[in-house]
C-alpha cells in the first residue's frame, strides 16, 4: 500500500454506460475504496471489480466525506462518486471543506483530483432540443442547507434578468411549497406561457421528458428526481422541442445563403447597435454634442448679462454656499436642477462635538437604551428605578448586569444565535436532579429554547446561543454531565439499587470520563449494570456491562428495537476490575477506526467478525411477523 493515499471525486454523468467520460471509468478501477449514496453505487455497480464500498444514505453527505478523507490518509485510493458533475452540487466542494478543517496542504497532503461528468442541465438540455443556448443558471430549491429567502431571492433575481433557469431539486415529500412559490414569483416576470421542460431521470430506465408552460408546470409530476428548465423570454416552442435563440438573427439572415455582411463587417460596432461599445459610442457623441453646444453659448456676447443675473439671483458664494437672506432661483421651464429649498434641511440643535462618539459595545448600548426606557416611563418599578440610580451614579448600567448568568453577549443587529443541543444528566447512574438544577435549566433554556427528557434519564437542552463555551461551563459549575447529541458514545448506567449497591459506580464514572461523548459512526451505548439482576437492561444495548460477583461480564451486538431486535451476545464473565476499562475502551476505539459511517456497531460487530479476540456468533432465527394491517 502506498505511503500516501489519493481522493478521486467522480462525476459519471447521467447513469448511462454510455455517457460516463473514459477518465472516469478509469478511475473508478484505479479506486480501492468505493463511497457514494445508494442509488448512486448501485448506478456504478456493473463498472466495479472487487473494490470495497461504503455506501450511505440521504442526508449522510458530511460523513461520507468525511469518511473517504480518512481512507485517503490511511494510504487508499478512495473514489468519492456524485452523479452529474461532482462539482455541481456534488461531493467535490464538501470533500475540500474537510481537507480545509485539517489544515490540508496540496504539496504534503492526500492527492486530490476531481474528474468532471455530464451535469444535469447538460444532459436534460439534450432531451429537450436546445434550451440553454443563451445565458442560463442553476438554481436549487432545496432549504435544507440554504435559508429560503436566500433562495427566492435568487430566483427572482435570475427572473428579471431574463435568465434560462434550470432547478434542481425541486419538490420532494417535505418540500411541497417552494416549487409553488417559485413559480408565483417567475409568473411576475414572465409570460404564463413560457416553454417550460420537466426531464424526471435523465438517460435512466424511468425517463420522462414532459413540455410544458409555466402557467402548467405544476400540473405535471414534479419530484426530487426533477430537473425545470424554464425558457426566457425569447425560448420557443417547435415540433416538441425547447429552443432558446443564440442572437444570430440579429445580424444573419437564416434563410438564404448570401448574408447582407461580409465575415470582415461582422463584428464591427456599427454592426452591433446593441453592443456595450456602441453605447459608449453613442454615449461620446452626446457629449461632444453638449460640449459644442456650451461654447456656441460662451461665444454669444449678448447672452452675458443674462447669465450674471442668474448668477446673483441664486445668491451663491465664492465658495458656493447661498447667501444669507436671498431667495433661491427659479429654474427655467424643462430644468432638471435641484433647488437649494428642495434639499434636505440639516438637522438643529446638534453640536458638530457631538457626532464624534465614541464607539460604544453592545452591553453599553443596550444599557443605555435600557435607561432611556426607564427615564420615559416605559419600564415599571423595581426596573426603572434601579437603571435610573445606576444612570445617575455614574456606573455603566451594563456594568451591573455583566455577572449575571442569563445574559448573553449582544449579536450583531438581524443576526441569529444559531441553535445550540446538548445532553445534561446529574450523573451516570444518578437520576436525581436538585431543585437548582432544574432551576439553571430553566434559566438556559428561556422562552427560545426547549427541554426534552428522554428515557436515557438525561435531559436535552435546545437553545440558540451565541456562548456555547459559557453555557457548558455553568451547567458543569452545577455538576451536570454534558454531552453531545448525535453519533457519539453515550455512557448510561442504572441507579445501582438508590445507590445501595455501588461497588461499580466508579466504573461507570470512569467511562463516562474516557469514552463519554466520543464520536464514533453511529450512536452507540455502553451500558452498565451494578448487579447480576442487570434490571437496567444492559444485555440489550450495543456495549453491555454487568457486575456481577466482584467481577464484570461483557455483552457485546445487542439490538434493542425493531422486529428482529436481539440481546447482544455474552463473549467474556469475571473480567477483573482493572481491566474491564481498558478492554472497553479498546474496543470503542476499533469500532472508531474501522466502522463505516452510519454503521450500527451490531452490524460492524458482524461484518468483522472478532473485534479485540472477541468473536461474534450469528444470533438465532427470529420468528417472522407478516402484520396484515401494518401493527
Amino acid at each position: 500500500m502506498q505511503s500516501q493515499g489519493k481522493l478521486l471525486i467522480i462525476g459519471f454523468g447521467p447513469g448511462a454506460m454510455e455517457h460516463i467520460t473514459t477518465r472516469a471509468l478509469e478511475a473508478l478501477r484505479e479506486s480501492e475504496v468505493i463511497i457514494g449514496y445508494n442509488t448512486y453505487v448501485d448506478l456504478i455497480r456493473p463498472f466495479l471489480d472487487g473494490q470495497e464500498i461504503v455506501r450511505t444514505g440521504m442526508t449522510e453527505e458530511v460523513s461520507r466525506a468525511q469518511e473517504a478523507v480518512r481512507q485517503a490518509e490511511m494510504g487508499k485510493i478512495v473514489a468519492v462518486i456524485s452523479s452529474g458533475d461532482a462539482g455541481v452540487y456534488g461531493m467535490a466542494g464538501l470533500v475540500y471543506e474537510v481537507l480545509m478543517e485539517q489544515g490540508w496542504k496540496p504539496e504534503t497532503g492526500v492527492g486530490v483530483e476531481v474528474i468532471p461528468g455530464v451535469s444535469a442541465i447538460q444532459s436534460c438540455a439534450s432531451l429537450l432540443g436546445a434550451p440553454v443556448m443563451h445565458d442560463a443558471c442553476t438554481i436549487s430549491l432545496s432549504d435544507h442547507l440554504t435559508p429560503w429567502e436566500t433562495i427566492i431571492r435568487r430566483v427572482e433575481a435570475a427572473a428579471s434578468a431574463d435568465f434560462v433557469i434550470a432547478l434542481y431539486n425541486p419538490r420532494s415529500g417535505r418540500r411541497t411549497r417552494q416549487i409553488v412559490e417559485t413559480q408565483e414569483m417567475l409568473l411576475r416576470y414572465r409570460s404564463p406561457q413560457t416553454p417550460v421542460g420537466l426531464v424526471k431521470s435523465a438517460y435512466r430506465e424511468r425517463q420522462d421528458v414532459v413540455m410544458t408552460t409555466l402557467e402548467d408546470m405544476l400540473n405535471h409530476d414534479i419530484g426530487m428526481l426533477t430537473t425545470v428548465i424554464i425558457g426566457n423570454s425569447s425560448t420557443m416552442m417547435y415540433e416538441g422541442l425547447m429552443v432558446t435563440p443564440r442572437g444570430y438573427q440579429r445580424k444573419y439572415t437564416l434563410n438564404t445563403v448570401e448574408q447582407p455582411l461580409r465575415p470582415h463587417e461582422r463584428l464591427r460596432t456599427e454592426a452591433e447597435p446593441w453592443s456595450l461599445g456602441a453605447m459608449e459610442a453613442r454615449s461620446a457623441a452626446s457629449a461632444d454634442a453638449a460640449s459644442a453646444a456650451r461654447d456656441t453659448q460662451i461665444a454669444q456676447p449678448a447672452a452675458e448679462p443674462a447669465l450674471r443675473g442668474a448668477s446673483a439671483s441664486t445668491g451663491m458664494g465664492p465658495q458656493g454656499q447661498q447667501g444669507a437672506g436671498l431667495p433661491a432661483a427659479q429654474p427655467a421651464s424643462g430644468s432638471t436642477a435641484v433647488l437649494a429649498a428642495e434639499r434636505p434641511a440639516a438637522v438643529e440643535g446638534a453640536p458638530r462635538a457631538a457626532l464624534a462618539v465614541p464607539h460604544a459595545g453592545p452591553a453599553e448600548l443596550a444599557a443605555e437604551a435600557l435607561t432611556r426606557l426607564a427615564a420615559g416611563g416605559k419600564l415599571a418599578g423595581e426596573a426603572a428605578s434601579r437603571w435610573l440610580d445606576a444612570a445617575g451614579s455614574g456606573v455603566p448600567a451594563g456594568t451591573q448586569a455583566a455577572g449575571a448568568a442569563a445574559v448573553r453577549t449582544a449579536p450583531e443587529p438581524g443576526r441569529k444565535a444559531p441553535l445550540f443541543e446538548i445532553g445534561v444528566s446529574p450523573g451516570v447512574g444518578n437520576k436525581k436532579f436538585t431543585a437548582a438544577q432544574m432551576a439553571l435549566l430553566a434559566q438556559c433554556a428561556s422562552e427560545e429554547g426547549e427541554l426534552e427528557y428522554t428515557p436515557e434519564h438525561q435531559i436535552i437542552l435546545r437553545v440558540p446561543t451565541f456562548e456555547p463555551d459559557q453555557l457548558v461551563e455553568e451547567l458543569r459549575a452545577a455538576n451536570f454531565i454534558v454531552v453531545p447529541i448525535g453519533d457519539v458514545i453515550k455512557v448510561k448506567a442504572c441507579d445501582f439499587c438508590n445507590m445501595e449497591k455501588d461497588d461499580a459506580v466508579p466504573m461507570a464514572n470512569h467511562l463516562q470520563a474516557v469514552i463519554g461523548g466520543l464520536s464514533a459512526p453511529k450512536e452507540t451505548s455502553v451500558a452498565l449494570n451494578g448487579c447480576g439482576m442487570a434490571c437496567y437492561g444492559a444485555v440489550l444495548e450495543d456495549i453491555g456491562i454487568v457486575y456481577r460477583k466482584g467481577g464484570y461480564d461483557l455483552f457485546l451486538g445487542g439490538k434493542k428495537f425493531g422486529r428482529n431486535a436481539h440481546p447482544a451476545q455474552p463473549v467474556a464473565e469475571g473480567i477483573p476490575g482493572d481491566q474491564i476499562g481498558g478492554i472497553v475502551e479498546r474496543i470503542v476505539a476499533e469500532y472508531k477506526e474501522k466502522g463505516h459511517p452510519n454503521e450500527r456497531f451490531h452490524k460492524f460487530f458482524k461484518r468483522v467478525g472478532v473485534i479485540q479476540g472477541f468473536r461474534h456468533v450469528d444470533a438465532p432465527v427470529t420468528v417472522e411477523v407478516n402484520p396484515v394491517c401494518g401493527d
